[in-house]
């Protein structure tokens, strides 16, 4: 007689031997000594009998255990043993399971860092690890959908960091791409989410551009009471004109305080950058030196926490907000743009020695880039004569007056 709820929830377990409740089709309920229930199915494959488990009673009730059996019958009737399609599953799952998010972005990362500026590369890595990895970094990437990764990205939009959303949203992408080349999932989620980001507004970063309020922003450099390694990166950082991270990641292997000069490869366009070193920044330079100059990871301004590190992206940011520089008043980027408008403003300095300082491309009239000691003498005597204009507008000197811009 095929088995009933009743009947089911009626058994008792026997104390000395597992117990047995038949149903049809080879289907029976299993009751150990201690109570405890599971649905088995028996049958035969290439001539031997075999048993697979259909779940625990009452978590899996009658009518769902019958449903599983009968699945099975199926495939049983197409010549597949049940057992080893169950094995083939699991083991596919757990591969699966194998191929998460973070597995699989870490090696696209990996391909992508020899075609990468170092500082570029990084920005990825560290955008990954803060915004992407705690909320889908262990998820089966094959199992991953949209609106899991719109949830990822609202919280981002959330702390009103726009770019950076669209930034996270653009790498995933990839990630995906390169899963589905790499056969881990068969569909990019991220490519779903087409229009679901609110657009971005191109922004210039904030930088003081007038004479006398750089004036006044030099003299509060010069109050900045921190360390002292900050404290150099502050007063270094206008007369240089160099990107942020490249002043932060500054190695003393790349400078020569003899001949004055620092070089690097700049890391937006990646090309062999020189920049002339003012007698003030080489004075600067020498006092860190003896603080610095031998730090185990070469860095001109390490990490407080370890000198293997260069100092944080944030250090020169805090500093400027500690000397009461708001964030949409004076930026770390915002030297270079000063450097930019003042020098060709005020200054009257050529544009493109102004842009090859910047380490931007400038090409001559055929066309042709100009190489990086082209007009190193001429820019030498642009960065001295920029050094002692910066001294004189710190010291309150009357400035040059600027044309007023249209």
């Amino acid at each position: 007689m095929p088995l009933t709820d009743v009947k089911i929830r009626n058994a008792k377990p026997q104390p000395d031997r597992t117990s047995r409740l038949y149903d049809d089709r080879g289907m029976y309920l299993e009751i150990a000594p201690s109570g405890g229930r599971w649905w088995r199915w028996k049958y035969r494959y290439a001539g031997k009998e075999k048993r697979i488990s259909l779940g625990t009673f009452p978590d899996v009730s009658l009518a769902l255990a019958r449903d599983r059996r009968d699945e099975a019958r199926k495939l049983l009737d197409n010549g597949i043993d049940p057992s080893q399609q169950r094995k083939a599953e699991k083991a596919a799952l757990l591969k699966q399971c194998e191929y998460t998010f973070q597995s699989i972005a870490e090696q696209w990362h990996e391909q992508r860092v020899p075609v990468l500026s170092a500082v570029h590369a990084e920005d990825i890595e560290q955008l990954l690890e803060r915004d992407v990895y705690p909320h889908i970094g262990e998820r089966p990437i094959a199992q991953i959908e949209a609106p899991e990764l719109l949830a990822l990205l609202r919280r981002i939009e959330a702390r009103k960091v726009g770019v950076t959303t669209h930034r996270a949203l653009s790498y995933i992408r990839m990630v995906f791409a390169y899963a589905i080349a790499c056969g881990r999932c068969h569909r990019n989620p991220a490519s779903d989410l087409r229009g679901a980001l609110a657009p971005t507004k191109e922004k210039h970063l904030p930088a003081i551009t007038t004479p006398a309020e750089f004036g006044n922003l030099l003299r509060a450099l010069d109050s900045y009471r921190g360390t002292f390694v900050v404290e150099c990166a502050l007063k270094l950082a206008p007369l240089v004109a160099v990107r942020p991270g490249e002043l932060r990641k500054a190695k003393w292997a790349d400078i020569n305080l003899e001949s004055a000069t620092w070089s690097f490869v700049a890391s937006k366009t990646q090309t062999s950058h020189i920049v002339p070193l003012a007698t003030q920044a080489v004075e600067i330079l020498r006092e860190l030196h003896k603080l610095t100059g031998n730090s185990v990871g070469g860095y001109v301004f390490p990490s407080a926490r370890s000198a293997r590190r260069p100092m944080s992206d944030n250090a020169v940011l805090v500093a400027l907000r500690t000397l009461g520089f708001a964030k949409d008043v004076m930026t770390g980027h915002g030297f270079r743009t000063a450097f930019r408008t003042i020098g060709a403003e005020a200054l009257r300095l050529k544009p493109e020695l102004l842009e090859m300082q910047l380490a931007h491309t400038v090409t001559n009239p055929l066309g042709r880039a100009y190489d990086r000691t082209e007009f190193l003498t001429e820019r030498t005597r642009m960065m001295q004569k920029w050094a002692n204009y910066l001294d004189a507008l710190r010291d309150g000197a009357e400035v040059i007056a600027m044309p007023k811009r249209a």
